[in-house]
């Protein structure tokens, strides 16, 4: 019998993880969006099925040992697969998708390389890597090889809305600011209004203007200088004793993260050290921030959290343990201190 909780549970995973670079544009009109992402990534999950050969899972009189159970299974079985004929394209992105729904980040990216090297001239191909490539750095930034891969897409198919969309991230990374406006801008009219205002509030933002509407309060709200350098926050990291032999090893990474409470998963400041280094204090600020369109500065509150990552990036992982999260109204001039503890 097929397995639907997986199969729904995986769509649900995947679509978390292909939103993730795109929340800024589509917090406008999510439930559309979101519905259409849940489908697409429902079906990419049956596609796992059926590219292992095993498409009579899904039918009710198969029994269960004729497919794959979990994702963990269906990965190492797409691996084993793959090992035999790596010259399957199709095989690498699902294999790619797949670790990013169990949060592989990085071996995502690396499958997703697989995939470009096969098909150097796949327009959707070259736009996943360089997003997955971009997650699986420690600060979500894109490097020159995302960046290529972009605008090879973008010379693929000038269109791709999403590859217009991450060249803009990409500019604005680089301090590209008129230049990633202009790249928005060709976006807006193909968007649905409440989407285009919410774009509209991110290219304002590059051109440094100050959008009546942005973060839901008017632009006489909007920190000065003055308060922005005082919206930093010191934070001390010490890891419970029950860790202390883990975090010596110098296996695992330490990740310092304020994010929007209740909101997306990208961070507004992180910082990376290693593990052996704690206990450890550090201040979070703009500098701190991987997108120039959210920073600390901009905020009244932020939730704030340590992490032990075994996979080395920013994305939360099989294995990785946080702390509690703490939330903090800005700007502050209290240390922080927060704990690294096994939970139940």
């Amino acid at each position: 019998m097929v397995n639907w909780p997986f199969l729904i549970g995986a769509g649900l995973l995947a679509a978390v993880a292909t939103g993730l670079a795109l929340l800024p544009l589509w917090r406008a009109g999510q439930r559309r969006i979101w519905g259409t992402l849940l489908a697409l990534a429902v079906v990419a999950t049956l596609g796992l099925y059926q590219w292992l050969g095993t498409p009579a899972a899904l039918q009710p009189q198969a029994v269960a040992s004729e497919g794959p159970q979990t994702i963990e299974q269906g990965i190492s079985a797409l691996q084993e697969a793959l090992a035999k004929n790596p010259q399957r394209v199709d095989g690498w992105v699902l294999l790619a998708r797949s670790q990013l729904e169990i949060g592989k980040v990085a071996d995502a990216a690396a499958s997703y390389q697989r995939a470009v090297q096969l098909a150097p001239d796949e327009p959707g191909v070259l736009v996943e890597a360089a997003q997955t490539r971009a997650q699986a750095d420690p600060k979500f930034l894109f490097d020159d090889t995302a960046s290529q891969w972009l605008a090879h897409a973008r010379e693929l198919a000038p269109d791709n809305e999403r590859a217009i969309w991450l060249t803009g991230i990409v500019q604005r990374q680089r301090g590209q600011d008129e230049l990633a406006a202009q790249t928005w801008e060709s976006l807006l009219s193909r968007l649905e209004p409440a989407a285009a205002v919410a774009l509209q509030e991110q290219i304002d933002i590059a051109r440094g203007k100050q959008p009546s509407t942005a973060h839901g309060r008017d632009a006489s709200a909007t920190p000065s200088a003055a308060t922005a350098a005082g919206n930093s926050i010191q934070v001390t990291v010490t890891v419970a004793p029950a860790l202390a032999a883990r975090a010596a090893s110098g296996k695992d990474t330490l990740f310092v993260i304020a994010r929007v409470p209740g909101g997306p998963p990208m961070p507004v400041a992180v910082e990376r050290h290693p593990a052996q280094a704690t206990p450890l204090t550090v201040t979070l600020d703009d500098g701190d921030s991987p997108m120039p369109t959210q920073k600390l500065s901009d905020l009244q509150e932020v939730e704030v959290f340590a992490r032990l990552s075994s996979s080395g990036t920013a994305m939360r992982g099989e294995g990785d343990i946080e702390s509690e999260p703490v939330r903090v109204k800005l700007p502050t001039n209290e240390p922080l201190n927060v704990v690294i503890e096994p939970r139940p």
